[in-house]
């Protein structure tokens, strides 16, 4: 299963916010999305998923839903991502269809070696620098965290870089052997952004191939 290597997090302080910037990502080139939109009721929370699941689908971009497996299984989204104090995933690995992908949150190296023991298909790891998104930040790991945590993990699991990345850190970002990155702040205040990420993105997994057919 390929992991798409840039992910759009929703933000957006309602419903309605949350859609139209679900709708400005995938008419910008978004391959991902996951939807995260905390503080409401399972109820509104299901109606958002499945809206944003028939946007997601007219793009074809995919969508994972944060932490909600339930609902991610109720509209077929492509999967969920698991925060660190949520739900075990391998308890939500049995809940889901076989085709939906997981992915978990990790801060630290132990926190990796758990989620790669519970078969996760990808790994987002961070904060690499301070970010508002989140409450109760943890330790930032920035380039040198990346770097020693990669080096000890060695896995073929896709580690995605997540927290207050810019278009500026990307090509440093990729040098640690992390896989692809996750935003939601850059992304949200300029849509265009999405195209710059690609560029980079693309332009590290080119110069990878080049260097694998000398």
């Amino acid at each position: 299963m390929m992991i798409p290597k840039l992910q759009y997090i929703t933000q957006g302080n309602s419903p309605k916010e949350q859609l139209e910037n679900i709708q400005k990502a995938c008419s910008s080139g978004a391959e991902l999305v996951q939807l995260r939109f905390r503080d409401t009721s399972e109820k509104k929370l299901l109606k958002l998923a499945n809206e944003a699941r028939e946007i997601t689908a007219h793009f074809q971009t995919r969508l994972l839903i944060n932490d909600h497996y339930k609902i991610a299984k109720t509209v077929k989204a492509d999967g969920v991502h698991i925060e660190k104090t949520s739900i075990c995933p391998t308890i939500a690995r049995k809940y889901l269809y076989t085709w939906q992908m997981i992915g978990g949150t990790a801060n630290t190296l132990q926190d990796c070696e758990i989620l790669l023991k519970k078969e996760v298909d990808y790994i987002g790891l961070g904060p690499f620098q301070f970010t508002k998104t989140k409450d109760n930040l943890p330790t930032i790991l920035g380039l040198n965290g990346y770097t020693a945590i990669l080096e000890e993990l060695n896995t073929e699991t896709p580690i995605i870089g997540v927290g207050g990345i810019t278009t500026a850190d990307v090509t440093d970002i990729l040098k640690t052997g992390i896989s692809g990155i996750a935003v939601s702040g850059e992304i949200t205040r300029n849509f265009n952004t999405i195209k710059t990420f690609h560029q980079l993105l693309k332009a590290s997994s080119t110069e990878e191939q080049r260097y694998t057919f000398k």
